[in-house]
């Protein structure tokens, strides 16, 4: 769903609901093998294909997709922008590998929630589908910082100049927050670093999320870093 946390229940009544989206049999079956061992969450549904998803996600209501990215007729980057199209999407967490770079950034764009590595640690994968349930974006740092640098060599001063475009709209102390948000700060961080209060810091991202027509907080980092904030943040 959105940046708002969601409610994934205060007891065992309460579990995760996954939807698994993998041309690979092996890799379906290992995922929901992982998914089975943890108590709080549990697999609604698989599909091979994305051309699949929409209708699974309106009979099941996923709290989260994990998402393949190559898929032989409707590939995970497509049904990814076809399924944040929605008025209530699910999170979609995109399952890749180190050569689709540009892909993910693609994903991302989109409104994916992050991404995972096929070899990440079965407890990696599961303790993320809790953090994107959560309504917080899982992104490897070492990955995600490739990523970045990668596209920004492609059309750095065009992209550049539409990035801070939008992010004009913002005043003072959001761009404040939209930076510390590109920089990868948690909430209370932020709140100690600007002198707020963790809610103050709260309505700030909503209302910067907002104003941008953003899904969530990778979408404002991919923002700031385009905007070449992040450089003259350090500088």
């Amino acid at each position: 769903m959105s940046e708002a946390e969601r409610d994934t229940g205060q007891g065992a009544e309460r579990r995760i609901g996954v939807l698994i989206v993998d041309d690979d049999a092996l890799v379906r079956v290992g995922l929901v093998m992982m998914m089975g061992g943890a108590p709080d969450v549990r697999v609604l549904a698989e599909a091979e294909d994305g051309g699949a998803v929409l209708d699974l996600v309106e009979r099941h209501s996923p709290d989260v997709v994990l998402m393949d990215i190559r898929m032989p007729t409707v590939d995970g980057l497509t049904a990814t922008e076809r399924l944040r199209a929605l008025p209530d999407p699910p999170e979609v967490l995109v399952l890749t590998t180190f050569d689709a770079d540009e892909h993910v950034l693609r994903a991302l764009r989109a409104g994916a929630a992050g991404f995972l590595l096929k070899d990440t640690p079965p407890e990696e994968i599961v303790e993320s589908v809790r953090r994107v349930a959560r309504g917080f974006p899982v992104l490897s740092p070492a990955v995600t910082r490739r990523l970045m640098d990668r596209v920004a060599h492609a059309d750095h001063g065009e992209r550049a100049g539409r990035a801070r475009d939008r992010l004009s709209v913002l005043n003072a102390r959001e761009t404040e927050v939209a930076v510390a948000v590109g920089q990868g700060r948690s909430n209370a961080d932020i709140a100690a670093r600007l002198f707020l209060s963790v809610p103050t810091v709260k309505t700030h991202v909503s209302s910067i999320l907002t104003k941008l027509d953003l899904n969530n907080r990778v979408q404002v980092a991919l923002l700031v870093h385009d905007a070449n904030l992040l450089d003259e943040a350090q500088g």
